[in-house]
């Protein structure tokens, strides 16, 4: 129909400016069927867009506070002290008399090694001693006589002498014994072995009934911690260390807090009591220990753990949700609401964590501006917004 109406068209007698007045008007009420339904649609888009409603979005102004400046560093915890209990004497391992992993009291007995040959030689070494003495009082007395009998010439100069000597050899014989009998007494004593201190004792490295041979070696029993208090070693950069102390002055904090577990949800108190006197130069870092608490005995020794150091304040710092900040590829941001609530998307330059949830802000956003403080993926940029306070 369409063709054939324009080639209708075309067939006008255009010289005398004449067309069919039927052909005409068939050709206008066709151009005006085809320009209804057009113009219909336009009119319910443009009832559509106006339709659209303006979503609300949650908006707030930063908090200003003061804060402390903290630095975290990776260490790990060590026990005041670690000793190993081991057998110095032979002999046939009697007795364990603890449970594995326990907790022990200083002095309680924690082996038993058997003693009779070390009960023998003590028991030898003090008949030893004894005749010793007796050998030395006799000595003594044989002296004394020559002297008196000296005096009157009945002996010779050399038999007192000689007398003399035996003394001197008597009371030799002595000292040798005593200490005979005092090492026999302590490998006696090596027989029973005890807890140096309090603290918490490991798994036997040797079962009952085993032999010990531990005059030639000695052999590992079992190791004691002592972790009511433990030690957090960590290392800082000496840079880091130089820029504390710019903030501080001549010396820092003492007290730093300890964390641990999933996003540091245990934390506990501690007292820096040791730095390193000089810089690694293999490393260039200070090694620095903090000391803690630990009466129950929860902590382990070997645990990782994070140590959060304050080295300085700020004043009328810029805080906001950390909910509130996006991540991209070219860093961190947050969308900024203008006075006429439309949305600007703006990179910003973060600082530390302050509390569980504060993000310090130290560049893009000032106190007085707002920013959208949750549905990040609702708004973009450029977008007007019904902010909600």
């Amino acid at each position: 129909f369409k063709q054939k109406t324009a080639y209708e068209i075309y067939q006008c007698d255009w010289s005398s400016d004449v067309c069919s007045s039927d052909l005409y008007m068939k050709n206008q009420m066709y151009i005006a069927l085809l320009a209804l339904p057009l113009l219909a649609g336009c009119g319910n888009k443009k009832e559509t867009s106006h339709a659209m409603p303006v979503p609300e979005i949650s908006v707030a102004r930063p908090s200003v506070q003061n804060i402390t400046l903290t630095k975290n560093y990776p260490g790990y915890l060590t026990s005041e002290k670690t000793v190993d209990l081991v057998g110095r004497v032979s002999g046939t391992l009697q007795t364990i008399a603890y449970a594995p992993g326990s907790r022990v009291r200083q002095g309680q007995v924690l082996f038993q090694i058997e003693p009779t040959v070390y009960q023998d030689n003590v028991r030898q070494a003090e008949a030893a001693l004894n005749t010793a003495r007796a050998n030395l009082e006799y000595a003594q007395s044989n002296y004394a006589r020559m002297q008196e009998a000296a005096k009157t010439d009945a002996v010779s100069q050399i038999q007192v002498l000689q007398s003399k000597s035996d003394v001197a050899t008597s009371l030799a014989a002595v000292s040798n014994a005593e200490a005979a009998l005092n090492t026999a007494r302590t490998n006696l004593s090596y027989c029973t072995v005890r807890a140096p201190f309090n603290g918490t004792i490991s798994r036997n490295l040797a079962d009952a009934g085993s032999y010990i041979n531990g005059s030639v070696q000695p052999v590992t029993l079992a190791t004691v911690y002592k972790d009511d208090h433990l030690y957090s070693y960590f290392n800082v950069a000496d840079n880091q260390w130089l820029a504390m102390l710019l903030q501080q002055g001549d010396s820092i904090p003492k007290q730093v807090n300890v964390s641990l577990g999933k996003d540091g949800i245990l934390n506990y108190p501690a007292q820096l009591d040791y730095l390193s006197p000089n810089v690694d130069l293999n490393t260039g870092t200070l090694n620095i220990r903090a000391r803690l608490d630990n009466p129950k005995g929860i902590l382990k020794s070997g645990l990782y753990v994070s140590i959060t150091l304050p080295y300085g304040k700020q004043k009328n710092a810029i805080l906001i949700p950390d909910a509130s900040i996006g991540t991209d590829q070219l860093g961190k941001y947050v969308y900024v609401v203008n006075d006429s609530d439309i949305v600007h998307y703006r990179h910003i330059e973060t600082g530390q964590l302050i509390g569980d949830s504060l993000r310090q802000i130290k560049q893009g956003l000032s106190p007085q501006e707002r920013y959208v403080t949750k549905a990040l993926m609702k708004v973009r940029n450029g977008m007007r917004i019904n902010p909600v306070q």
